[in-house]
């Protein structure tokens, strides 16, 4: 049998460098044998790859290799660096290499080059060299040449992370010897159980060239003509896990990549392959896709889970293989299980095919659906408590919510009448929606420009507890004629699910039924966040955690919300005392959890130990609202409150901090350093002051003698909104119906061309506005 293993002179132990010694194959050759894994034991479903303990890793020679002849070392290392990782977390990791043949090429050519270099010197006698020639290197050669320098870089590299690597060398022959099988399995099983991590190749140095073979004839069956099929039979033989083949493209795609409507295959699904053209194989290796797709379909029968992933990225390689562990959506998931709905890719095509539809309605259509939407929550009403009722038993029995969010997941029949209003005053209010026309110009004679309202396309929800937010967010996009993706919580799911059918039943009066779509699969909320070819625009909903999570994960898609509220009262030298009593008051404990609740209160120096300060602090101690003390305000006092931890806190309870300014300036200045550009406010009855604070304050939202609790799409007489944005483009405040709208250009001319307006052409530019009527639509 070829086969040479360098193993370790101890076990890893995790303190000494290790030393690189040969050990014969037949050494541990009484472990006894295992028979293959059973069928049918891979994972269903990516989030499960955590769940991973035992993992192959195959190397393809592109991602290896840099050029035909040479590695790409800067891979390499990161990708040893995440295999080291997993090790050292207790998992087995196992390495199917490729590389040997490319490296060697690399120093044969060298060799060759400077022997020839060195001989042409002796005969001419002169340092003036003719153009050398590299004569063509055969494969095997190579391999032999590069095999010890592969390994003993791969040593090298995984020393750095104090982990032992040993090497295997196989041909086919190897799997073919019941013997050879299982000395290679005991083996393999007693590397694992030492914390190695075994580097297997094929033995290019020996092994015949590929021929046709009996290949994929069953799964004890599977002929290793290259690595995809070594890896594939390597992890079922040790009944892995998880196989990762990671190769120089992002996965697989239902047509050759770089085609026109070539689209990456999410899940790959057994009896898909029909649907599948494949195109060359790549620049380097003796494999291509189709071997791939037939060796992960080979290792998934025989119970072993595949992703077929790009190592080559230079954005993700470094955490490629991570990633596909800790189950994010990277590259191809190979599964047996096929969800009985569609895929959230095939969702988001149906909503944006739908949504052109429900945009191209008339006002007066989509009018009649939300009006349709509003009946059905009336009259649905039972339905619609019943599962809201199994939501929030299944919220308290499970004691991992707060009392507060199983009152937000809470339903009542006040709350559907009083929703079905919300909706049916959103209706009138769509009428002027799309198409409405912003602005006309004549460009020229007979040439006519118009700007036009238009949806942004497809939208991506993502909420949290509050089942009322479904239909309220699906009412503006109606309203709007944007198609919708929504993501709910958990926790709302029975409830989730009713309102979207009721919410499909009324577009379905005009057709539109899939515009809007229920994401009920496992899709992780970072997973959606990176479909930044398929949505336009994502709107969280939720805790300041959850936006902030949005905001990091989200890829090219623009995010409309704000990650915190922190919300500041300032009261000036000149308030009124009753003013600033209910102002604080209902700022702070109207709904302490709220993004527009007051967080810190400042107070101008002048009122300290006034009759203001004392009746404030009375008021907030009755109120139970925990105080916690600025640096500023803790100096003036000998025994203060809690000195606060950071001045940009977002509270979201019955706590605030309270810190003191100088000046009217100071308190701007002190909100734009800690503040987060939602919603600040002055009290003062002197308008000066006030009129320098609202054209001073940068924020959304800013206030004057009136509690920052306004800061809300339905107080502002938006209707609803689908959240507040503190971005400073686009939408900003309350986003309602607005602000999910954007702009067209339209053109209408007779065959004008730029040449008629040049010096030479017959026409000349006009640019006169046009006057446009109140409610003109295009």
């Amino acid at each position: 049998m070829f086969a040479r293993l360098a193993l370790c002179s101890r076990l890893p132990s995790r303190t000494r460098q290790s030393n690189v010694c040969s050990v014969s194959i037949r050494a541990f050759s009484q472990v006894k044998f295992s028979p293959p894994r059973p069928h049918g034991k891979s994972f269903a479903h990516r989030s499960e790859l955590k769940q991973a303990k035992r993992i192959v890793v195959k190397l393809g020679s592109a991602v290896v290799t840099r050029d035909e002849c040479g590695l790409a070392l800067g891979r390499l290392a990161s990708i040893v660096e995440q295999v080291a990782m997993l090790q050292n977390e207790g998992r087995e990791m196992m390495i199917v290499t490729s590389g040997a043949v490319a490296f060697g090429k690399q120093r044969l050519r060298h060799e060759i080059l400077l022997s020839q270099s060195v001989r042409q010197a002796l005969h001419s006698g002169q340092n003036q060299l003719k153009e050398m020639s590299v004569p063509v290197l055969e494969a095997r050669a190579c391999a032999a040449a590069g095999q010890s320098g592969l390994m003993a870089l791969y040593e090298a590299m995984f020393t750095q992370y104090s982990t032992c690597t040993a090497q295997i060398l196989v041909t086919n022959l190897d799997f073919h010897d019941e013997q050879k099988r299982r000395n290679l399995n005991s083996t393999l099983h007693e590397l694992l159980r030492m914390n190695i991590v075994p580097i297997i190749n094929t033995n290019d140095a020996v092994v015949p060239p590929p021929v046709p073979n009996s290949d994929l004839q069953g799964v004890n069956v599977i002929s290793i003509k290259d690595n995809d099929s070594l890896a594939a039979r390597l992890a079922v033989e040790m009944k892995a896990d998880l196989l990762i083949a990671l190769s120089d493209v992002e996965g697989l795609y239902d047509s050759p990549p770089g085609t026109d409507d070539a689209k990456l295959i999410d899940i790959f699904y057994p009896g898909d392959q029909q649907s599948i053209t494949y195109g060359t194989k790549s620049r380097v290796g003796i494999g291509g896709m189709e071997a791939k797709v037939k060796a992960a379909l080979w290792a998934l029968q025989g119970g072993t889970s595949v992703v077929i992933a790009n190592g080559t990225h230079p954005k993700v390689t470094g955490h490629v293989i991570t990633d596909i562990v800790e189950g994010k959506k990277v590259g191809t998931f190979f599964s047996e299980v096929k969800p009985a709905g569609p895929s959230v890719e095939q969702q988001t095509e149906m909503a944006r095919h739908a949504g052109r539809t429900l945009a191209s309605l008339l006002p007066e259509q989509r009018e009649e659906i939300i009006c349709y939407l509003a009946e059905l929550l009336i009259e649905k009403k039972d339905e619609i408590l019943s599962a809201n009722r199994k939501d929030m038993e299944m919220a308290t029995a499970s004691g991992r919510f707060s009392q507060a969010l199983i009152n937000r997941l809470s339903l009542s029949t006040a709350k559907l009448n009083s929703l079905a209003i919300g909706l049916r005053q959103l209706a009138v209010s769509s009428r002027d929606s799309v198409g409405r026309v912003l602005r006309r110009t004549r460009v020229a004679n007979n040439l006519e420009l118009e700007q036009i309202t238009v949806p942004i396309g497809v939208l991506l929800v993502i909420f949290e507890s509050r089942p009322d937010c479904l239909p309220q967010v699906s009412v503006l996009a109606i309203a709007s004629g944007n198609a919708l993706l929504l993501k709910g919580g958990k926790e709302a799911s029975n409830t989730n699910k009713i309102l979207h059918q009721l919410t499909q039943e009324a577009l379905s009066i005009h057709g539109v039924s899939d515009a809007i779509q229920l994401v009920s699969t496992r899709e992780e909320v970072e997973d959606l966040c990176r479909l930044d070819k398929m949505i336009d625009l994502i709107i969280p909903r939720g805790s300041s955690q959850l936006v902030r999570n949005i905001q990091r994960a989200a890829k090219g898609v623009p995010v409309l919300g704000h990650s915190e509220g922190v919300c500041h009262v300032y009261i000036d030298s000149d308030a009124s005392i009753d003013k600033a009593i209910d102002v604080v008051r209902d700022s702070k404990c109207d709904y302490p959890a709220a993004c527009n609740a007051m967080e810190t209160l400042l107070i101008h120096r002048d009122l300290l130990r006034t009759p203001i300060f004392d009746q404030i602090i009375d008021m907030l101690r009755n109120e139970q609202v925990k105080i916690h003390a600025g640096p500023r305000f803790a100096s003036y006092l000998t025994f203060s409150p809690s000195e606060v931890k950071s001045l940009r806190t977002e509270y979201g309870d019955l706590e605030c901090c309270i810190e003191v300014v100088d000046s009217m300036q100071e308190a701007v200045d002190h909100i734009h350093k800690y503040g987060s550009s939602h919603t600040d406010v002055i009290v003062t009855e002197n308008e000066d002051t006030a009129e320098q604070f609202l054209q001073q304050v940068d924020s959304a939202c800013v206030f004057w003698n009136s509690s920052s609790r306004f800061a809300d799409g339905y107080r502002f007489g938006l209707g609803a909104e689908v959240g507040i944005s503190t971005a400073r483009i686009h939408a900003r405040g309350p986003v309602g119906l607005e602000g999910l709208l954007t702009t067209k250009w339209v053109l209408r001319g007779e065959g004008h061309t730029v040449a008629d307006f040049s010096e030479q052409g017959s026409m000349k530019y006009l640019h006169e506005n046009i006057p446009v009527p109140h409610g003109s639509f295009n």
